[in-house]
Order: C-alpha cells, then sequence, then structure tokens
C-alpha cells in the first residue's frame, strides 16, 4: 500500500465514477484501475462495488476511508508546510460549519482567503454537530465551528461570538423586529424545526425545557434551505439566528421578532484537532475568519466574544 493508491482511492470515492476521477487526477482509467485492484488485493476485500451508474463504496471501502482521511489530510499538510518555509502561505484547509453559519460566513471568508492567500484552497464542510466533532477528531477537517461555552468541549476552543435567537414567520403572519415576542407565545405557535441532531434545536429545545414550555412542533427539516422554504410558503415559524435570513427578510418573504423571557442565543465556538497544532494555512484562514466575525460585530449581526 502506498500514498498514490491512497489518493487514487479516495478521489474515486468523492468522485463516484472511475471517468471523472481520471478528469480529475489526469490520469488514464486503465492506470487508475490496476491502482485499486493492488489496493482491494492488500485490503482482501472488494472496497467497491462497480455499476452502470459509476462506483459506490462497499461497508468495508466506507470503513477506510473513515480512517485514511484524516492521515493523508495531515500529510498533504505537512508536505505544504515544508513548502511554506520559502514564504508563500500555501495548501488546503477544511473548515467545518454548520448551516446556519455557512450561509453568512461561507462566502465572505472564501472571498477573503482568495484575495489574501491565493495559494490556499479552502473547503467549507457543513454538518450537524455530532459529525463535526466527529470530523475535527479524526483529522478530516482541520478547524471546526461548534455550538456552547469552550467549556463544553475535551477540545482546544476559542470562542467566537455569541447571537440571538429570533422568532421567523412567513410575510403577513404579523411580526415585526420592534414587537418582541416571549418564548411561550412563540412556543404556541406552529414550528418547523431542524431533527435533533442538529445543534440548533438542542438550543431551542433546552430554553423551552428550561421554561417548561412544550413547543408546538408541527414539521421538521434536516436541510436548512427546505427549513427556510417550509417558513416562507406559510407551513410554520421557526427560531432562527436572524443573520442567516436576513436576505428573505430583506426581500419581505419572512417577517421576524426578537424571541424574550427568555432570549434565546447561540453560543459558537471554534474548536482544532486535539492531537496537533494547526498549520501555517490553517493559521491563516483562522486570522480572516476572526476578521470577518469582527466585522460581522460592528455590523451588529454577532457580538464577538470579549467586545463590550
Amino acid at each position: 500500500m502506498d500514498l498514490r493508491q491512497l489518493r487514487t482511492f479516495r478521489e474515486i470515492a468523492e468522485a463516484g465514477s472511475l471517468s471523472r476521477a481520471a478528469d480529475r487526477l489526469r490520469i488514464a482509467q486503465p492506470a487508475l484501475s490496476r491502482q485499486v485492484r493492488l489496493l482491494e488485493a492488500e485490503a482482501g476485500l472488494p472496497l467497491f462495488t462497480r455499476h452502470g451508474r459509476g462506483m459506490e463504496l462497499t461497508e468495508a471501502g466506507r470503513e477506510l476511508l473513515a480512517r485514511v482521511a484524516g492521515p493523508m489530510r495531515q500529510l498533504e499538510g505537512a508536505i505544504a508546510e515544508v513548502r511554506a518555509l520559502s514564504g508563500v502561505v500555501a495548501g488546503q484547509v477544511a473548515l467545518g460549519m454548520m448551516p446556519t453559519v455557512a450561509a453568512v460566513l461561507a462566502g465572505p471568508l472564501s472571498r477573503r482567503v482568495a484575495e489574501r492567500h491565493p495559494d490556499v484552497s479552502l473547503r467549507v464542510v457543513e454538518g450537524y454537530t455530532g459529525h463535526l466533532i466527529e470530523w475535527v477528531q479524526r483529522g478530516a477537517t482541520d478547524a471546526t465551528l461548534l455550538y456552547g461555552a469552550a467549556t463544553d468541549f475535551h477540545l482546544p476552543v476559542r470562542d467566537l461570538f455569541v447571537e440571538g435567537l429570533v422568532l421567523a414567520g412567513p410575510a403577513g403572519s404579523g411580526l415585526a423586529p420592534e414587537r418582541p415576542v416571549t418564548l411561550a407565545a412563540a412556543a404556541e405557535r406552529p414550528l418547523v424545526l431542524p431533527s435533533r441532531p442538529h445543534g440548533l434545536r438542542a438550543i431551542v429545545e433546552t430554553a423551552a425545557s428550561r421554561a417548561r414550555l412544550t413547543l408546538n412542533l408541527r414539521h421538521e427539516a434536516d436541510s436548512f434551505l427546505v427549513l427556510k422554504d417550509l417558513v416562507v410558503c406559510g407551513l410554520g415559524f421557526a427560531i432562527l439566528p436572524r443573520s442567516a435570513i436576513r436576505r428573505e427578510e430583506q426581500e419581505g418573504r419572512m417577517e421576524i421578532a426578537p424571541v424574550i423571557r427568555p432570549a434565546i442565543r447561540r453560543h459558537v465556538v471554534l474548536a482544532l484537532p486535539p492531537d496537533r497544532a494547526p498549520g501555517r494555512a490553517t493559521e491563516a484562514v483562522l486570522a480572516l475568519l476572526a476578521e470577518e466575525v469582527a466585522a460581522r460585530a460592528r455590523d451588529g449581526d454577532w457580538r464577538a466574544i470579549g467586545s463590550d
């Protein structure tokens, strides 16, 4: 087994097709097929199921990919760090985010990285809190954003920002920023919430439980885009960070009202892998992330931790 075989295996798994992987790697398909056969022979099990639509990982293939993705990223990062001794910050950085944060941060942060460090490739990975923790622990991501106070995690953690949540409803629902609603009143509305693995669902349910309230849950949506569509279509109300629905609010497709008694806030932190320090490319991206958070705080969207 060598790194070339593992890189071929990873590319085919991500592309889902030998031809697409060949195009990405600019290597002839027969050469890729040979690398896969050698790896399967060494593993002693088939790693892919071949079918007319492409190639799909077997159970053994999924297990191998989960185990090698982190170490491969670390090896590739080590090479990038050596190249960076020339003075140029370069390499690939994978940053995990929750969907409602990615909706606000992914685009502006990617632009900052492209402008300031053109040799750095940023990959934003969306996921639930449980997945984000797992990915950063095994090295599949270089850093990740998470919900919760820094003391909640057994990981190196940096505080980022706090943001209040609002009740969001469709146009014509009568909500207004100058007329807050109590959590008790919000709980009585037909609610659209993410499913339980989602950190935002946990924040809302924890607040309701502490206030001894029962939520009137009507719909669940794992996709943030679907959740917003359900609200816009008038199928229910959602409790969301205002920054993530600014566009819908400005376009008049959603109305919002702050939630009070009690106010609900999300606390966002940055978590790093437990077993290695961030490389130069990662630190460069994290510095730009801090700049973007500070800019959002100045605009009033968030309260950066440590600010007045």
